[in-house]
């Protein structure tokens, strides 16, 4: 089968697309023919040997697929010839056959396309957790998520109000991703410069209720200012690349709380927990109360390329990569 492979960890220029066997089914496994999958920013690191796990070398690029059921275990809840949407979590996703568990396959709902599929579950099962499970987000409250035109980004303007927010405000770096915002269901947006001042203008002094951060870097210290009183900023990821502090005086001052978001880390420790998640998510997708994905996506020539647009900053909203 072809494959996006890593060999060197010199970046994402060195993914390739190589010939390799097709992975060997075990029980209790789906196999999967794959015809999209999803890129993240781990995948970045991981070129570069700088992710938390390390899924050793030579390996292929991904987390997550989205394609048809070629092999199922008997008495399974998905089989042969399905559509599904499958997390494989730490590579093996960007090429034409995957294997999975079988707790870690859902079927997609008809009404998704199978590229729009694959920029499902890892984005947004990570901002189901953020608002649901860490950030305990109440009916009406206001969300703002940094880096509001990538994929945590437009996963949760597309969320947000479908899971209970009242207000999903957006912060962007140019007016093209502010269009980005808005054409996945931000409510407001903001452009970075300046973006502390105009949301206190919006919200009339009183701040936001969470903060969705996948950024860090410099506007950390912000986001705790612009907190309201008991407001939660959810610690996601670091894709500016410095890892920010926390002076805990600013915490005790107003009552709120900085909070790691770390997604993946609870599914692997909290058996059952991605059933649950689906369970809520599925129908909101099937009835268009989320809407799908609205997915870049690269052919399987250019999945370098579609790795660098998330090591760049040039990726607009969910990267995906056509497989077939």
């Amino acid at each position: 089968m072809r494959a996006a492979r890593v060999a060197e960890l010199k970046g994402p220029e060195a993914i390739e697309i190589v010939e390799i066997p097709e992975p060997a089914g075990y029980e209790g496994a789906v196999v999967i023919d794959v015809h999209a999958a999803g890129v993240a920013f781990p995948d970045v690191l991981m070129t570069r040997g700088q992710y938390q796990m390390d899924p050793g070398l030579p390996f292929v690029v991904g987390g997550e697929v989205a394609g048809v059921v070629r092999e199922a275990p008997e008495g399974s809840h998905v089989a042969p010839g399905d559509r599904v949407v499958a997390l494989t979590m730490l590579g093996n996703a960007v090429a034409e056959v995957a294997v999975t568990p079988a707790e870690m396959v859902f079927k997609l709902p008809d009404n998704i396309s199978l590229e729009a599929g694959a920029g499902i579950l890892f984005n947004d099962l990570t901002v189901h957790f953020c608002l649901r499970t860490r950030g305990r987000l109440a009916p009406g409250e206001t969300v703002l998520v940094h880096g509001a035109a990538g994929g945590i980004g437009t996963s949760t303007t597309r969320m947000a109000v479908a899971l209970g927010a009242g207000r999903v405000i957006a912060v962007v770096s140019t007016e093209e991703k502010a269009q980005v915002a808005r054409a996945n269901g931000a409510t407001d947006v903001v452009l970075t410069d300046g973006w502390l001042a105009a949301v206190k203008e919006l919200t009339d002094g009183r701040g936001v209720d969470i903060v969705l951060d996948p950024v860090g870097g410099d506007r950390f210290t912000d986001s705790v200012r612009s907190l309201a009183p008991a407001g939660r900023l959810l610690v996601v990821g670091f894709t500016a690349g410095e890892i920010p502090t926390v002076k805990v005086n600013r915490l005790l001052l107003k009552n709120v709380e900085v909070t790691g978001a770390a997604w993946g880390e609870w599914v692997l420790t909290h058996p059952g927990y991605l059933r649950e998640q689906w369970a809520e998510v599925e129908p909101l997708l099937a009835s268009g109360k989320i809407a799908a994905p609205l997915p870049v996506v690269h052919p399987l020539e250019d999945a370098a390329a579609a790795v660098a647009s998330l090591d760049n900053r040039t990726a607009k909203g969910k990267v995906v990569v056509a497989v077939r």
